[in-house]
Parts: C-alpha cells; structure tokens; sequence
C-alpha cells in the first residue's frame, strides 16, 4: 500500500514570512493616503508647476543615483532586518512632519523638497534590504510564491487605499490621511522587530573594499546579458514612467477637472489588474515561457499608458481606469517574473549587490524622467510632453525582446552560495 502524499509546505505556515507579508501589506495600504494627498497638497494648494512637481518626485529617486551603489555593499555586510526596521520607523516620523506642517498651515514646497529626499534616502536602504532579505528568510524554491503574496497583498492595498485616500482627502484635508501613513510604517517595524530568524554576514576577513564589492555588483550585471537586458528595459521603462508621472497628476487636476475622490477610484479600479497580475504571473509563465511572460508584460504596460492621450472631461474615468488596469496588469506580470529570474541568477550571499546596482541603473533614470517631463511640461506644454512620455515608453521592449531572455521557458535553478 502506497503512503499518503504529502502537500508541499507553503508560506502560509511559515511565521517569519507572515509578519514581514502583514507589514508590508499594511503599510503599503497606507502609502496611497499619502500618495494621494501628496498630489493635491503640490498641485492645488501650493500651485506647484510642472518643473516643480517633477522636481519633487525626482528627489525621492535622487538617492538611488547617489548612493545606491554603497549601500548595496553595506547591506551585505549588515543584518537586513534592522535596516528594515530604521527604515519604516524614519520614513514612519518623516511622513508625520509632513502632516503637522500641514496641519499647521505653515507647509512650503521647500519643506517637501527636503523631506522627499530624506525620504528618498531611508527608502534606498530599506528596498536594497527588502529584495535581498527575501531569499534569506524563505527556501529558495518558495522565492516565486512569496513575491506572488506580497506583490498580490501590495496590490490589493492598491485597490481599497486610493478609493478611501480620496473619500479621506476630500472629507479632512491633506493632514490626516498622511498622519495615518505615518501610523502605518510604525505598525510594520513592530511586526518586523518580531521576526526570529539569523542572518548570516559575512566576517571581516572575508571582505573586499568598498570600490571592489561595488565593482563585482557592476561585474555581476553586466557578466550576465540576461541581467544587463532587464535592467535596461526596466531603466527604459522607468525613463518615461517618470516623464509620465511628473505630468500625470497636472494634467488629471487642472485638464480633466478630476477631484481627489476620482483619481482614488481609477487607482483603486485600476489595481484590480494588479491583483489579477499577481495571481497570473506564474501562470502566465508557465504556459508561454518565463521569457515571453516578461516581453508581453512589459509591451501591455506600455500600451496602456496611451490611454490618458485620449482621456477627455467627458471620458476621463473611462480612458485612465483602463490605462491604470492595463498599467498594473502589465508591471505585476513583469516584476514578478524578472525579479524571481535575478533573484534565482545570483547567490544569496551576493543579493544585496545585485539589488543596489540594479536599483542604481532602473531607478537612477526615474529622477532624470521626472526632471525631463516636468521640463518639457513647463516648455512645450503639458499634453505635447505626455505624448512624448507614452510614445517613448515602447522603447523598453526591444531591450529584453532581442536578448537571451526571449529564449528562457522557466527559472533557471537557484545560484548555490
């Protein structure tokens, strides 16, 4: 008589897991009060300019330029989870000044601009962190199934966040939903403080310079045409998202006459694609390839971004839904995969500098694209700049369309240490 089969375990009986995939779920609820807020405090009240805006987002991706590579080295040489920690409780007091000069009535642009890249900076360490803590805490054959939970949970605050954020804004004010932000990144380094699993560092005497470690993070990338080619479709991507992005919240106000309770419905509407990538992106995989996946992936999200270049007053909330939609079906579907594909190319051990220079060379362009559209914006005008921003977005694909990745079928065994 054959023995009973076992069901593989899954992550939702691994403890650690949970407490970092609740956090995380809660505070990445809370980021779209702030999202939100943020938008309209620049746009409406401070009567921010595109130049302006864009140079506001750009600042929460500057640090990514300036030391995106260093901190990838000293991650590495570092327990993850305390950086962690600091960084959702210094982001958590940061997002709270913001709500009490608000508050206050006594917030400038000026005040924005520096905490938006102290922001940035706490932001840097904790993302470098966050992806290569991942493999660490969990088996490596349940890497894909935890960035399907947490990018699956990501985006469900997504959905519910923006309509409550906009329902929040138009009822209290700016203050009080980024107070509640606040509130949520201290919620998740409770959670994290809980977690009980050793991290293995590296001993001094193992260590290379700081210039050499940064230089086997480049070797890593660029060794690998596979690497090379996400990351430049990613930065591509990136590029014009930024353009896009520093135009977007301008032209929905000021053009389309959307109040703060719209732009939360077609974010919330639009996440459900993000839901629905979440839960698909392996699947996807499967059937057509791991390669095909990331191609389709990233030619939907480009396409979809077409959807505000027809969105009139009239037909706004249709258009920009499906954009939105389209937009998170297309990035869950491509994160998913490309980030379990790098995750499974390099050795834990190597995480860390694999991630610094990879958010280095994808998010260094984001703040030079909010830089270029707000620019362009503020010469050119708002619509002419979006139609640059969405047409240019299709330069992404031939980047991983014409490389090695096209070919993958499946994730290639993880990297041994």
């Amino acid at each position: 008589m054959r023995a009973p089969r076992l069901a593989a375990p899954t992550l939702w009986h691994h403890p650690n897991f949970l407490k970092l995939w609740i956090g995380q779920s809660v505070s990445q609820f809370g980021n779209q009060f702030t999202g939100i807020a943020l938008q309209f405090l620049a746009v409406k009240a401070l009567l921010a300019s595109p130049a302006q805006v864009g140079l506001l987002a750009a600042l929460g991706t500057f640090p990514f330029l300036f030391i995106g590579l260093f901190v990838g080295v000293w991650v590495d040489r570092h327990p993850r989870r305390p950086i962690l920690i600091a960084g959702d409780v210094g982001r958590g007091l940061i997002v709270a000044a913001i709500a009490g000069l608000t508050f206050f009535g006594v917030v400038r642009l000026e005040y924005l601009y520096v905490l938006a890249f102290a922001t940035g900076v706490l932001t840097v360490f904790f993302d470098v962190s966050y992806q290569a803590y991942l493999p660490a805490l969990v088996p490596r054959g349940q890497i894909m199934e935890g960035n399907s939970k947490l990018e699956a949970t990501n985006t469900t605050a997504q959905v519910a966040g923006p309509v409550l954020a906009g329902l929040f804004v138009e009822a209290a004010g700016y203050a009080l939903p980024m107070a509640t932000d606040g509130l949520t990144f201290f919620f998740s380094a409770g959670l994290m403080a809980r977690i009980r699993k050793e991290e293995r560092t590296p001993a001094p005497s193992e260590r290379k310079s700081v210039m050499a470690e940064i230089r086997d993070g480049l070797r890593i990338v660029f060794g690998d045409r596979r690497l090379w080619s996400i990351a430049g479709c990613t930065g591509t991507a990136n590029f014009f998202s930024g353009a896009l992005f520093a135009l977007f919240s301008i032209y929905a106000i000021r053009s389309l006459g959307l109040n703060a309770f719209w732009i939360g419905v077609i974010g919330g509407v639009g996440g459900i694609g993000g839901i629905l990538g979440a839960f698909t992106a392996n699947r996807l995989a499967n059937r057509i390839g791991v390669g095909h996946a990331i191609i389709v992936a990233i030619l939907v999200g480009a396409v979809s971004s077409f959807g505000i270049l027809l969105a009139t007053p009239g037909l706004a909330f249709a258009f920009l839904t499906a954009m939105g939609f389209g937009g998170a079906l297309g990035t869950l579907w491509y994160n998913i995969n490309q980030v379990s594909l790098r995750q499974s190319l390099v050795p834990v051990r190597l995480q860390g500098r694999l991630n610094a220079t990879m958010r280095f060379l994808v998010w260094g362009t984001l703040p030079i694209g909010n830089l270029v559209g707000g620019g362009l914006g503020e010469v050119i005008g708002v619509y002419p700049a979006l139609v640059i921003a969405v047409v240019g977005g299709l330069l992404a694909v031939p980047w991983v369309f014409f490389s090695p990745v096209r070919e993958l079928k499946t994730i290639p065994p993880p990297a041994e240490d």
